[in-house]
């Protein structure tokens, strides 16, 4: 369906899509999308409370980045499957023949193992689907110097301010967040020019991109996500920056990727979260010249004397710590 859509778009047929909302169980994931694809229709959203406890166990260190509350009600969740169906007589048609299957398999399934088996729908608007999220991303000014904005925005006053463009596709780092803007302003008071720096947990490449333009050598980035890589170096070539290294894995797991990430660096700053910094405080300390900085954040308020105790810990003199109303940043020299 996505790939059919994407076709229409192009050469501007307009449609509105229904969102059909197929409740089940984690039994009946199976046998549901064998049915979808019986039916010819091979792209699906699954929400599983399965999976999301399975994400949990496996991410437990980014847990700060976790709201109690989804977490509660997302792992008590019902299994939902989502497909779209086009808002005409050819997805009404679909449509049917999919409810009467369901039934057909709800009728099978004696224990029923398979949940509820009943749907939802929506109307989705075609505009909504492509500029629903876009419309909450509007430029604004951050730290002393920039203004972010994404590339389907225009700036008619840039309050004397340089431009940012970013699109941060699925990537974390849109310069809306509070631990993104404590990071910047950290940067605008540290670089001086030519400063050779290192990105952790890079995202959108936002923080790397803003150093580059304020005159450091973005000379490496590092994250977990390789997709996070291409989103960084795309964002930079959108400002005229260029990207150095760009290296994938997970540091504190990998031995070949902490030394392959060098040494002598001036600045390290790494926006990830509490337990990651943490950890790493250490290997930060080891990669940093004498009288580098370090520039971290991500970290809850309530996790900040841990992360504190922990740079001064691997040697680490505090300079400077910053809060906003829940998230607390630090810039520390060696």
């Amino acid at each position: 369906m996505a790939v059919i859509k994407a076709i229409l778009m192009k050469r501007g047929i307009k449609l509105d899509w229904t969102e059909v909302t197929i409740f089940t169980s984690t039994e009946g994931i199976m046998p549901v999308t064998d049915l979808l694809e019986n039916q010819g229709i091979e792209g699906y959203a699954l929400e599983d409370a399965a999976d999301f406890q399975e994400f949990l166990q496996d991410t437990e260190i980014y847990w700060d980045y976790v709201d109690e509350d989804l977490k509660q009600k997302l792992s008590n969740q019902e299994t939902k499957i989502k497909i779209y169906l086009s808002d005409d007589e050819e997805g009404r048609t679909q449509y049917n023949i999919l409810c009467s299957k369901l039934n057909e398999l709800k009728a099978q399934d004696e224990n029923n193992a398979y949940g509820r088996l009943v749907t939802q729908t929506s109307l989705t608007r075609q505009e909504d689907w492509e500029w629903g999220w876009k419309q909450y991303f509007k430029p604004f000014p951050v730290g002393e110097t920039f203004m972010i904005k994404p590339s389907w925005e225009t700036v008619e006053d840039t309050q004397g301010r340089t431009i940012l463009e970013i699109d941060p596709a699925s990537s974390f780092g849109t310069g809306t967040h509070d631990t993104t803007q404590l990071c910047i302003t950290a940067l605008e008071q540290t670089i001086k020019g030519g400063e050779k720096l290192l990105d952790m947990g890079t995202g959108s490449g936002i923080l790397a991109v803003a150093a580059g333009m304020l005159g450091a050598n973005p000379h490496t980035i590092v994250d977990i996500d390789e997709h996070c890589l291409t989103c960084a170096d795309e964002n930079a070539q959108r400002n005229g920056v260029t990207l150095g290294r760009k290296l994938h894995g997970d540091a504190l797991k990998n031995p070949q990727l902490a030394e392959q990430i060098g040494v002598d660096y001036d600045i390290i700053v790494a926006n990830i979260v509490a337990d990651v910094i943490i950890g790493m405080s250490n290997m930060f300390w080891d990669k940093l010249k004498n009288n580098g900085t370090l520039i971290c954040s991500g970290i809850l308020n309530e996790r900040a004397d841990e992360v504190e105790n922990a740079l001064v810990s691997a040697g680490f003199t505090i300079c400077k710590r910053s809060s906003s109303d829940d998230w607390t940043a630090f810039t520390a020299k060696k």
